[in-house]
């Protein structure tokens, strides 16, 4: 995790986390898409790719409705 990243958690920007490997990241993205709850944030802070979500286990539908802020 690069710098700009651990100071960002560690300001409290996202209080749920406090040090997020990108495995963990997909999958609590995935988790958060399954639960209808907010995704965007972590999609944009680690710069996931809608391949890496599709590995994961995330459905077709759900990674194609992001339209293009997955790339």
């Amino acid at each position: 995790m690069g710098k700009a990243k651990k100071r960002s958690l560690a300001l409290g920007i996202n209080n749920k986390l406090s040090n997020l490997t990108r495995e963990e990241a997909i999958t609590q993205i995935v988790r958060n898409i399954e639960q209808k709850q907010e995704a965007i944030e972590l999609i944009t802070l680690f710069g996931v790719s809608a391949e890496e979500l599709l590995e994961a286990g995330a459905s077709y539908e759900d990674v194609v409705s992001f339209g293009r802020i997955i790339i």
